[in-house]
């Protein structure tokens, strides 16, 4: 479950996709907000879970893309990002496809959420990362509407997973 981003938001994301040697960049097709990974589920499971969504309500919001970061494990980092301005509006949507997830049966996720669009995986071979973080650490967008989320399905390719949409549940 994810919030696909607007064209002016990828453009401006894709504009900064480079300057870290080996990166695997995102396309920007793939350039999206998730709200919650489900990992493998079987039919019955999606459906009741793709129902369940459906009954959200939520108010369209204004967001904005704020700065940049990393993710690292074991010291190493394994993908840079965008961040997100702070949103009680999203902290809102994203504890309520939460509960939407435990209640048809889904484990609870036990990450802390923290709002970002993906830019680059990277491995052991990717170059340095200060220079890219440092140079891009004043990305600002203008707010853009969110006006709902979609559900994902997601499929690994050659070059990393493809989000396929199945279903768009607005706002409201």
């Amino acid at each position: 479950m994810a919030i696909a981003l607007p064209e002016p938001i990828r453009d401006l994301l894709v504009d900064c996709m480079e300057g870290i040697e080996g990166a695997r960049w995102q396309g920007e097709e793939q350039l999206h907000l998730t709200l919650r990974f489900a990992g493998e589920v079987d039919t019955p499971l999606a459906n009741d879970l793709a129902d369940r969504l459906g009954t959200l309500t939520c108010p369209p919001f204004p967001l904005a893309i704020r700065g940049v970061g990393h993710f690292e494990r074991k010291g190493h980092p394994r993908a840079v990002w965008a961040g997100i301005a702070p949103s009680p509006e999203l902290e809102v949507l994203q504890r309520k496809v939460e509960r939407a997830c435990q209640e048809v049966g889904l484990e609870p996720e036990h990450r802390r959420f923290t709002p970002h669009v993906t830019l680059a995986r990277l491995n052991s071979a990717s170059g340095p990362i200060a220079p890219f973080l440092l140079a891009r650490s004043g990305l600002a967008s203008a707010p853009f509407t969110v006006d709902g989320f979609t559900l994902y399905e997601s499929h690994l390719g050659e070059t990393g997973s493809i989000y396929e949409p199945v279903v768009r549940y607005p706002l409201r």
